[in-house]
């Protein structure tokens, strides 16, 4: 994670997508962040300085001569942030911010901070697309500004379009990265997650009970990192993430292909998904249909993807496999790093409480050429900072 005890200046303005703040502010404070909020008077109308005070414990800035004796509150309060998050950001403040008109406690404050700086813009749909606007936003990014693009929607004007406020999880990860250092900047880091479906016909495949998380979590981790991101993966319930490139792959027909592909010019390759070693020989054109007979299923074993990235390993590429294991977990999983001509593996026990399929945590030993391991139970977020250091620890020592 991007570490805790981190402080964020957050402004609000004034706009209907407001109230979504509050819970983004909730959020961010049950996870250790020092949030320092900023109302514009417009933003005043929408949300209430006692609701947000209720959940930072803090004073809710509004008017920019309610200073404190001996300070100079639009200076001081933004001295020691790491990053400031205007959210939702109105087509006036965003105007003022771009020409540095300092007129209130936000734009005042904005203008004094000198941390990263981010903007998440909320409006009509043809305000947002006005050419000011589009020159507005333009100025700010050239100024240093990380824009996080608002999303096509149902508006609360009843227009449709681009202008909803973006989702509170795209907004937490251009906010991460922008608090982060970016050790990866440069590198192309290609993730697999989640399962393989192999079809026995139009309606039936085999399967596994891979959620992708730790892949998505170590995707994630690697664009705060800074790093050009690809993620292939199988079909999960999760989101595409934003900012990076997903491939979606069914089979491991699908996904061998995919990563042969772009495993061609990539710096770092982490194979987190669960991928079927088998698949039906032959796959029904219709479906099955149910006698008194037993179905007896022919299965032929699949491209061995991680053998065969091993196999073509360029200078310089590291790859990472994974092992999950019900026995002699240690043991296969050595056996795997060689075998596979892997750098390293990450090898965890589905026998374990709180790793495995599903969770949200893991608990992993991590075998390399230099040893063995055992890393204590933490987040799949956490996680995936914890193996890209380990992964950029290996590219370094072949530098």
């Amino acid at each position: 994670m991007i570490g805790l005890s981190k402080k964020i200046i957050i402004g609000i303005t004034g706009s209907i997508a407001a109230f979504k703040t509050i819970q983004f502010i909730s959020d961010l404070t049950k996870e250790d962040y020092e949030i320092e909020v900023i109302l514009t008077e417009a933003g005043s109308r929408f949300v209430t300085p006692v609701s947000i005070q209720a959940l930072t414990k803090k004073r809710v800035y509004i008017d920019v001569f309610d200073d404190d004796p001996g300070t100079i509150t639009h200076v001081d309060l933004v001295k020691d942030a790491d990053a400031f998050l205007v959210m939702p950001a109105s087509a006036t403040t965003i105007a003022k911010l771009a020409h540095g008109i300092a007129d209130n406690m936000l734009t005042a404050a904005y203008l004094a901070a000198t941390c990263p700086k981010v903007i998440a813009p909320a409006m009509n749909v043809h305000m947002f697309e006005n050419p000011v606007t589009q020159r507005n936003l333009k100025q700010l990014v050239d100024d240093g500004a990380l824009i996080v693009d608002p999303d096509v929607g149902l508006l609360a004007c009843g227009d449709v379009g681009k202008g909803k406020l973006a989702k509170a999880s795209d907004v937490k990860m251009i906010l991460e990265y922008a608090m982060s250092e970016h050790p990866l900047k440069g590198y192309k880091v290609v993730v697999s997650a989640g399962p393989t479906q192999e079809a026995i016909d139009p309606v039936r495949f085999i399967s596994n009970h891979s959620s992708g998380k730790m892949g998505y979590a170590i995707a994630k981790a690697a664009f705060t990192l800074g790093a050009d991101v690809t993620l292939v993966s199988g079909q999960v319930a999760l989101s595409p993430l934003p900012f990076i490139k997903n491939v979606s792959i069914t089979s491991a027909q699908d996904l061998y292909e995919a990563m042969i592909e772009e495993a061609q010019d990539a710096d770092f390759i982490i194979m987190s998904a669960a991928v079927a070693d088998y698949t039906p020989a032959t796959t029904a054109t219709e479906k099955i249909k149910k006698n008194d007979s037993d179905l007896t299923l022919s299965l032929k074993k699949t491209k061995d993807i991680l053998y065969e990235l091993g196999q073509k390993k360029p200078k310089g590429q590291i790859i990472c496999g994974f092992a999950m294991e019900t026995t002699d977990l240690i043991s296969n999983a050595t056996k795997k790093l060689t075998k596979k001509n892997a750098d390293l593996i990450i090898a965890n026990s589905l026998r374990t409480a709180g790793a495995g399929f599903k969770t949200d945590t893991n608990i992993v030993t991590i075998i390399d050429q230099d040893g063995i391991r055992p890393l204590e139970i933490m987040s799949k977020d956490e996680l995936g900072f914890v193996i890209l250091a380990e992964c950029l620890k290996k590219r370094e020592a072949q530098s």
